[in-house]
């Protein structure tokens, strides 16, 4: 399904395609901006664990710190406000409001997301709340993690508390945050936390990151006040053979099946794919009604991209045997990776003929790069700014191709801790200098700022034209 031919870039309509009541936001997650990680009750995930490990992470770098928005958010809250975003894509941390994974509430947890919410609904933002972005409790990981049932049931508990404090004013969810990093990148490939490198672990952890996934579902439309829109968010990739050569066709097919359609396909409704079991030659722990569960129905699909993937037969290397390769003279981000936006625009497309979900948001899309402060204070950022309007030119592209397209976050409000990266990658619209924690506000910023504006009075126009 995602596997196609290299096409050459071709003109994308102006932004004018995107819908009038289209969402421009902005993303984070708790434990790469918050710090404060011992701070009000709050105990350890698996990545304070992993910074610990020699050589796990860039510099020795850790979260402990981060932007310290635990006590900084009024100001971040006020940078969203003056950027004129519709919407704030933020994570709840586990282990703040539960810090034993389960059993007792955390009220200090609890009461900072609160006031945090409060504050985004003041400045006229709108939050969109993900239960999961990948600190689970350490607790929980001595107990087994991921790979156990009980995680996934510890999951829809702590969801359904937090639905209750924070559902009367949160409207918009997300479940889990990309599970392949959660499984394949932190079981399998051991470059994330916990580390680990073990196959039948990692099949074992998707299966029950996906369960979690449709258990939280259920929890979080059971216990808000109000009615709930909720997705789950995948990080998706267009893969394309680096060659005709029969051997790498079959390792893109592969590499489809290992990044989109094991999570695809049984969130809606159809199973694991067969092909992919038979490469991994493990069978994920299904019980019961676990498929149905897992299919629950959602509201919306997140999806967050950052490259297509054009790849080689790798039939040494792990599960699933194929390689990515770089492209010849492409333009690549400071994280390696190409710069490809039409490969956004064949994905949202690709994805809505599949699999024809209600709604597609573009959770998360941005790029790193080596950003510098100019004497007089300012960051001018050209190569991040080209990459989001080329970015938001794609989606515009395939709203035009019939994509259900409802908005599009950037990834991120505030350059951050980079998981295994450390703080070397910066991917922010506002620059954070670490050592004083100063805000300031990069050109792509206030390039995004003119292309909200100036959507905004299209869209007051074309409605006056009515």
């Amino acid at each position: 399904m995602f596997t196609a031919r290299h096409e050459e870039n071709r003109e994308v309509p102006d932004l004018s395609n995107l819908p009038p009541d289209f969402l421009w936001g902005v993303a984070t997650s708790a434990y790469q901006i918050e710090g404060a990680v011992d701070t009000d009750g709050r105990t350890p995930s698996i990545w304070d664990t992993f910074c610990r490990v020699p050589g796990a992470v860039d510099n020795g770098d850790t979260g402990a710190a981060a932007c310290d928005h635990y006590h900084r958010w009024p100001e971040d809250v006020g940078l969203m406000r003056r950027l004129g975003v519709d919407a704030y894509r933020l994570s709840v941390a586990w282990p703040r409001v539960r810090p034993d994974g389960v059993g007792a509430v955390n009220p200090k947890g609890l009461d900072f997301y609160d006031r945090l919410v409060d504050a985004v609904l003041a400045a006229g933002i709108r939050p969109f709340v993900t239960l999961y972005h990948w600190d689970l409790p350490q607790v929980l990981q001595d107990r087994g993690g991921w790979p156990e049932r009980s995680t996934a049931e510890a999951f829809a508990d702590y969801a359904a508390v937090v639905a209750a404090r924070l559902g009367d004013r949160v409207a918009d969810w997300t479940t889990v945050n990309e599970p392949l990093c959660v499984c394949w990148i932190g079981h399998l490939e051991g470059r994330m936390a916990p580390g680990e490198r073990d196959l039948t672990r990692a099949v074992r952890a998707s299966h029950h990151v996906l369960l979690g996934h449709g258990l939280a579902t259920r929890a979080i439309r059971a216990n808000a006040a109000r009615p709930a829109s909720v997705g789950l968010v995948l990080n998706l990739s267009p893969v394309e053979p680096a060659t005709d050569r029969p051997a790498d066709v079959a390792a893109a097919r592969r590499m489809d099946g290992h990044v989109n359609r094991w999570w695809l396909d049984p969130v809606h409704g159809r199973g694991y794919p067969a092909d992919m079991l038979a490469a991994y030659g493990v069978e994920p722990p299904v019980r019961g009604d676990d498929l149905a569960v897992i299919a629950t129905p959602t509201d919306f699909l997140g999806v967050n991209y950052y490259f297509r993937q054009v790849v080689v037969d790798d039939p040494a290397g792990p599960p699933p045997r194929a390689r990515q390769v770089p492209v010849p003279g492409s333009v690549e981000t400071a994280m390696g990776w190409e710069v490809c936006p039409t490969g956004l625009e064949r994905l949202l497309v690709a994805v809505n003929e599949e699999y024809r979900p209600a709604k597609i948001i573009v959770t998360e899309s941005g790029s790193a790069w080596p950003d510098e402060v100019t004497p007089d204070g300012t960051v001018e950022d050209k190569e991040r700014t080209d990459h989001l309007e080329q970015h938001l030119a794609a989606c515009a592209a395939a709203v035009g191709r019939g994509v259900p397209l409802a908005g599009y976050f950037v990834w991120s409000l505030l350059d951050n801790f980079e998981w295994a990266y450390g703080y070397d990658k910066r991917f922010g619209l506002v620059h954070v200098d670490y050592p004083t924690q100063r805000r300031t506000v990069k050109a792509s910023g206030l390039r995004y700022a003119e292309l909200i504006r100036a959507h905004r009075q299209l869209t007051r126009s074309a409605g006056a034209a009515r």
